[in-house]
């Protein structure tokens, strides 16, 4: 019996071979995932410009561009980077393995493909990155200003707060680039060494950027805290940009943040009735009439808008 899938799982397959192609997407669908077929590096490359898939079954061995450097042109790609890309490979020499995690893969599988085998490999990586994400909303839910790079400097994943607080430190859209290569030279200046510690970004007309190292997560992959230079929270931001109470600081900051009235009150521990005599009060001190304004007032003043 087919193997029941999420159908919004969407596997991209990328291999030169036709007859590889037809024999991994007739079991692939069989199990209930949605498979988009490349049957080249460039390929693979455009489909996902336009589609995100879950997850990428790719071939090693291709003319042109191989599958090494196929993997670490989609992992630069920011919308593909957490998507987790396993090999398809002929090749078992410690060396070829070592390329392909390198180039970000996660997992390879030697040919001629075991349909058993890739099932269960594919199940085991989907819930990993669904695991992670949920992770990464949850700092971002929580606050967190975190990033992961690998050893040379080559961001892994950023909570959505890292990446704002990024492009408003370095007035670009594109900030994760200049972090990394700055994160990239401190990293090769340690190499082999002591990482502790912190670095600061400085950009001609934007608040400085401290980057503390937290720590390795994992095999080639470590964790940094984000800090604004001033140092102030995002309730002490608000407050101090619009002249609010503490508890109002509180409450707005609760409300950029998506929230009702009633999970507020639940949260900072007020009755429905006192958030709502908060929110008249922050309507009058930001001049606007709603909780939406509001909302989008306290963004950009967090954001640097």
């Amino acid at each position: 019996m087919p193997e029941a899938a999420n159908p919004r799982d969407i596997v991209l397959l990328v291999d030169d071979s036709p007859e590889a192609l037809g024999f991994l997407t007739e079991a692939l669908e069989q199990s209930g995932f949605s498979v988009l077929i490349a049957t080249s590096g460039n390929a693979a490359l455009n489909i996902a410009d336009r589609i995100t898939p879950d997850l990428i079954l790719l071939d090693a061995v291709m003319p042109g561009m191989d599958g090494f450097d196929t993997c670490a042109r989609l992992k630069a790609n920011a919308s593909v980077a957490q998507v987790p890309v396993v090999f398809m490979t002929g090749l078992t020499e410690t060396e070829h393995v070592v390329r392909a995690l390198e180039a970000g893969g996660v997992d390879y599988l030697t040919k001629p493909i075991n349909i058993d085998e890739l099932r269960a490999r594919i199940r085991v990586h989907l819930s990993n990155a669904r695991s992670a994400q949920s992770a990464r909303v949850a700092l971002d839910a929580a606050g967190r200003h975190l990033l992961a790079v690998r050893g040379d400097g080559t961001v892994r994943w950023s909570t959505p707060q890292a990446t704002r607080l990024v492009n408003a430190a370095t007035g670009s859209d594109d900030g994760l680039a200049v972090v990394a290569a700055r994160i990239a030279a401190w990293m090769r200046e340690r190499q082999g060494g002591d990482k502790q510690g912190s670095l600061t970004l400085h950009q001609a007309g934007q608040t400085g950027l401290q980057i503390s190292y937290l720590g390795a997560i994992g095999a080639n992959e470590y964790l940094f805290r984000l800090t604004a230079e001033n140092g102030m929270s995002d309730d002490e931001m608000l407050r101090q940009h619009f002249h609010l109470t503490q508890r109002e600081s509180e409450v707005l900051l609760w409300i950029a943040k998506g929230k009702s009235n009633r999970d507020i009150g639940e949260i900072l521990g007020l009755s429905a009735r006192t958030v709502t005599k908060h929110l008249e009060q922050i309507y009058v001190k930001l001049g606007v009439e709603n909780r939406a304004s509001a909302a989008v007032k306290a963004t950009q003043v967090l954001h640097g808008i």
